[in-house]
């Protein structure tokens, strides 16, 4: 085998110009002049022997083998600070990257308080997160794009390591001002006739909901279909209707909108942390890994679940 000798300048400089979208951007955030980062992306290119980046006047963009290179590089970086630092240093001085997939029904209110709890003691760890279809944030994880993902598990899958740790209830979201918000419940028949407002039909979400809806014989009258749960609780807020949600989908004083508990039948998922089989987490990942582990287990005793 051929001995590849690139040096770490060369993998940080990639790095930077890969995050920013442009060499004079890079250049200050590694406090670099832009010709000297250049030559080391031209070096690294050449070392390689293919183009990480096309060029043009205006922009910079990742070339397909440069977007496979950057996963294999911020790994590559992280693992070496990880040799480095050594794990008992980790708490206090690591910085690092950790990549998380979740579905956007707990990416919208959920996540962003676990991760701003995170980076207030970890300001040096940067998170990525991946917010996407259920099926997409399995695939996230079996192509080890993400470090793990955040989502519930509607079938077994051997690849697949999932760790249920919140039972998240599907409550009704509609605005303060709707005649059913001041009940303490709502049931199904009640609200059967509303003019409901759901997720596509190729969301997991939406095929549980389907799923319990015709097993109890129930027909609900979506009059409206939206791609993404943060549209979805726009038009709830706008008035246009009301939306059966997971409860981690609303925050819990929202200015406008209230979920109430739906009832015959009621529906919950299993949400938890998806890993893929065999793989250890990096040690940055492992951190952030065990801090949403403690946040959904705390929203569990908080909510009685």
């Amino acid at each position: 085998m051929a001995h590849i000798n690139f040096d770490l300048q060369q993998l940080q400089a990639f790095i930077a110009v890969a995050e920013r979208g442009s060499f004079r951007a890079a250049a200050d955030q590694i406090h670099l002049s832009p010709p000297a980062l250049s030559r080391r992306i031209e070096k690294l290119e050449s070392i390689i022997g293919t183009r990480l980046f096309n060029r043009t006047t205006r922009q910079v963009e990742l070339t397909s083998i440069g977007r496979v290179f950057l996963e294999r590089a911020r790994a590559a970086i992280d693992d070496l600070e990880s040799a480095i630092l050594g794990i008992s240093d980790i708490a206090v001085t690591r910085s690092g990257r950790v990549t998380v997939a979740c579905v956007p029904s707990a990416a919208i209110y959920f996540l962003p308080q676990v991760i701003s709890g995170f980076s207030a003691k970890y300001p040096s760890i940067r998170i990525r997160v991946i917010d996407e279809s259920m099926s997409q944030t399995l695939q996230s994880v079996l192509a080890g794009e993400s470090d793990f993902g955040i989502g519930f598990m509607p079938t077994l899958m051997p690849e697949i390591a999932f760790e249920g740790i919140h039972i998240d209830p599907f409550v009704v979201a509609m605005r303060h001002d709707h005649p059913l918000a001041k009940r303490q419940s709502v049931n199904w028949s009640q609200i059967e006739s509303e003019q409901l407002i759901s997720v596509a039909r190729s969301s997991g979400n939406r095929q549980l909901l389907d799923d319990v809806m015709s097993k109890a014989g129930l027909k609900p009258n979506y009059a409206f279909e939206v791609s993404h749960i943060g549209t979805l609780l726009g038009m709830v807020e706008a008035g246009l209707g009301i939306a059966a949600v997971p409860r981690t989908s609303l925050p819990a004083n929202h200015p406008t909108v209230v979920g109430l508990p739906l009832r015959k039948p009621t529906i919950s998922r299993s949400l938890g942390l998806l890993r893929k089989q065999g793989v250890s987490l990096r040690p940055a990942a492992s951190m952030f890994h065990e801090h949403l582990y403690d946040a959904l287990r705390k929203r569990r005793l908080l909510q009685g679940n």
